[in-house]
């Protein structure tokens, strides 16, 4: 079962993949920003050809858990996308998970501008393994 994880953004939109076991996220890359209904098909067609059978959206909510701005034009997102396509679409906490990309890029030395680059795509990657560890099915809580 491969899940495609999305991190939209007003400027970019982050992608990550998971494995044929749904176990590991893997970012994939970025898509330029636009409209919501040209960003939906382009999701569509990327989910399509790696053969997604699930795509999971990060909704950004404030830390207390209310809505922001970024969490209504996301919701306007997902309702574009369920309409662009009969693949299920699943909503997913992402608070944070642009702060936790961003930490590890700088801990890593990365540049700034490949910081830009690169945070979105790993956003969506943190987001949807997060997704991912509380959705196995292997949880068993030991070793």
């Amino acid at each position: 079962m491969i899940i495609l994880g999305v991190d939209f953004g007003s400027k970019r939109v982050g992608l990550a993949i998971s494995d044929e076991t749904g176990t590991i996220a893997l970012a994939i890359g970025y898509l330029d920003g636009g409209g919501v209904n040209t960003v939906s098909r382009e999701i569509v067609r990327v989910a399509t050809k790696r053969g997604a059978s699930t795509i999971v959206v990060g909704v950004p909510v404030r830390l207390d858990g209310t809505a922001s701005p970024q969490t209504e034009r996301t919701l306007q997102f997902i309702a574009a996308l369920e309409t662009a396509t009969a693949i299920p679409v699943k909503h997913w906490d992402e608070r944070l998970t642009t702060v936790q990309a961003e930490r590890v890029l700088l801990e890593g030395n990365v540049r700034r501008q490949q910081r830009r680059e690169k945070r979105d795509q790993l956003a969506a990657q943190i987001m949807l393994q997060s997704y991912l560890d509380a959705h196995s099915e292997n949880c068993s809580g030991g070793l």
